[in-house]
């Protein structure tokens, strides 16, 4: 186990340089002027030069490049362009905000996505399952930015039940709070659970046909223990890859859903960032994306030898 994971953390640098050289360069080749955007249209040529040079954008781009690198080696991130504030402590301001809804939207996709692909498995070819796979099918049709407005519309605007966005008082009680998660935690969630249920359906139905399962009804054991001892642990290894990447992109920064509420994340922060061509925050929210991303992956398949004693840690990569 051990052996497997110094290999799998030592693989993680070569990417996380890939990424690297990925990220800086689409954001430093892509249209557009921070130092105009951050000084407005009324600069004059030699405040431009001066702002330019300070910010060491007048430099050429692999000696750019190579001085972020550094710096990344470092754990420095540099300092926001726009607010002149670090960029490490952005991140550790929004990114808890991110993974508070993120793991509730998951907590309540698992909640109701297993058990519905489940239901929808054991009985498969009636009335429950095709009511229950033609909601999966609408929530995966439905656009997340869609769907937040309407929530929005209903909830806030027509009925003022609930806030239509932000994150509340932070001097408060969390819990006095929750009613902001409440939208887009159900937008997130929607989506989902749709997805779950999909697949731990088809998971179940493949596992419900197999041999051992017919040999474990065959002995007498109970239908509930059947399905929940046997089925759902292996059904749930195809699952747990979809949760990973699901995972990986909420804590990444649920992006179109912390737009449409403009709750503070990590989503908000990298288009905000980019509308205002700050290429510090960018690319350290990037970086922070896919190393969640990585982690992810390796967490993902150390669950695998758990789920299936055969899949050994040595052969998970």
């Amino acid at each position: 186990m051990l052996a497997y994971l110094v290999r799998r953390w030592s693989a993680l640098l070569p990417t996380l340089f890939l990424a690297s050289l990925l990220i800086f360069g689409i954001i430093r080749l892509s249209p557009g002027d921070p130092v105009r955007m951050k000084l407005g249209t009324e600069a004059t040529p030699e405040e431009v030069s001066g702002e330019r040079e300070r910010l060491g954008l007048d430099r050429p781009l692999p000696l750019q490049y190579l001085v972020w690198l550094a710096d990344l080696g470092r754990f420095d991130l540099g300092r926001s362009q726009v607010n002149n504030r670090p960029v490490t402590q952005l991140l550790a301001e929004y990114f808890p905000n991110t993974v508070r809804l993120s793991v509730t939207a998951l907590l309540l996709a698992l909640l109701i996505g297993v058990p519905l692909g489940c239901f929808a498995a054991l009985h498969q070819g009636t009335r429950i399952d095709l009511l229950i796979t033609g909601l999966n099918s609408l929530g995966l049709a439905v656009p997340q930015f869609w769907l937040g407005m309407l929530l929005i519309i209903l909830f806030s605007v027509t009925l003022q039940w609930l806030p239509p966005s932000g994150i509340g008082d932070a001097s408060r009680s969390p819990l006095l709070n929750l009613s902001y998660l409440v939208l887009p935690v159900v937008t997130i969630a929607v989506l989902n659970l749709s997805t779950l249920s999909r697949f731990v359906r088809s998971a179940m139905i493949d596992v419900l046909s197999a041999d051992y399962i017919r040999t474990a009804r065959a002995k007498g054991m109970r239908e509930r223990v059947v399905v929940a001892r046997h089925a759902l642990r292996n059904a749930l290894i195809p699952v747990v890859t979809v949760l990973g990447i699901q995972i990986g992109r909420l804590l990444g920064g649920a992006l179109v859903t912390e737009t449409v509420f403009a709750y503070p994340g990590i989503g908000r922060l990298v288009v905000m960032s980019i509308l205002n061509r700050d290429y510090p925050v960018v690319q350290g929210a990037l970086m922070l994306v896919v190393l969640i991303f990585l982690v992810t992956t390796i967490l993902v398949d150390l669950s695998y030898a758990y789920l299936d004693p055969r899949v050994a840690p040595h052969r998970a990569d």
